[in-house]
């Protein structure tokens, strides 16, 4: 009995959407100091934060979407619209988490507080209101990964550069217009409020737009950005007796097709198993897909952190 409430409520908190969180961390991961334990540590902090955060936002979400989800053919099994958890016990889940992350990012500084605040603020305002209309909804969820990131540079005092924060904004709409698609194929316009209003023509459209200018956004990142001064061995090995201008040039750029792949690889699952839903399930249980973060991955640390 004991294990089964534990369970409901690591379900209503929604641990295995956690993932998107290590997004606080792309500020460090890009500048090359991952591995510098005096901005590691305050940025692991910080995703713990936002862990917290993040699945107070998601229990307050169920509790007001209780209706609908009840009527959703798998919501309905969540731990709040099958009655796990009672709407109570829910609600104060909801304030506990809110007032621990913000006392715990108020101790850490006040800048990361306010934007602690911001992302909570804004995901109560997009559940009580902005979900309900289209558009604006999937406008909500991209700036709140734009938060998370922009606290990682916070944490660190290490900025994101222009393009890649246009391409983490980008990506986040592409990927939430994703997941309206497949809610309105899959399940119709009765389990979600705002897809009384949308088409699934329009949802194709910014799909489609969005898709590009993340392709667009990530290209220009790659070609402006510039290369790493690096003083191991490798790099020096290369740069001096190999390849002299190896630094100059935009070796960034081989890491494209991956994002390419990876988008046209998302959209594959969209149309042809109506999958996007559950955006964090597709990236760890689809392998091509996998592969693909991981190719990207190792050639990204290779660069910043090797060569």
């Amino acid at each position: 009995m004991k294990n089964d409430r534990v369970r409901n409520l690591l379900r209503a908190l929604r641990v295995n959407q956690w993932i998107k969180n290590f997004i606080v961390f792309t500020a460090i991961i890009f500048s090359g100091e991952l591995f510098d334990p005096n901005v590691f540590l305050p940025t692991l902090y910080a995703f713990f934060v936002f862990c917290l955060l993040s699945s107070s936002s998601y229990v307050l979400n169920d509790i007001i979407d209780f209706p609908y989800d009840r009527k959703h053919p798998v919501k309905k099994h969540r731990p709040i619209a099958s009655g796990a958890i009672s709407i109570p016990e829910a609600t104060f889940i909801v304030f506990i988490l809110s007032l621990l992350s913000l006392i715990l990012s108020l101790f850490f500084s006040v800048p990361f507080f306010f934007m602690s605040l911001l992302f909570i603020l804004l995901h109560f305002f997009y559940s009580l209101y902005l979900k309900k209309f289209p558009v604006i909804d999937i406008f909500a969820i991209s700036f709140s990964f734009m938060i998370r990131a922009l606290a990682g540079e916070v944490v660190s005092g290490f900025h994101i550069p222009i393009w890649l924060l246009f391409t983490i904004f980008f990506l986040s709409l592409f990927m939430a217009a994703v997941k309206r698609h497949a809610e309105l194929v899959v399940h119709g316009q009765e389990t979600r409020e705002s897809l009384y209003r949308y088409k699934e023509h329009l949802l194709d459209f910014l799909t489609n737009t969005f898709a590009t200018a993340t392709i667009i956004a990530y290209a220009t990142y790659t070609y402006a950005e510039k290369p790493t001064q690096s003083s191991n061995l490798v790099s020096t090995f290369f740069t001096t007796d190999l390849f002299p201008t190896f630094e100059a040039r935009k070796w960034m750029m081989i890491t494209i097709p991956f994002v390419v792949y990876g988008i046209a690889r998302y959209a594959q699952l969209l149309y042809e198993k109506a999958e996007g839903e559950q955006p964090e399930k597709l990236i760890t249980s689809d392998v091509p897909l996998i592969i693909t973060v991981l190719l990207w991955g190792l050639f990204i640390v290779s660069l910043i952190y090797v060569f």
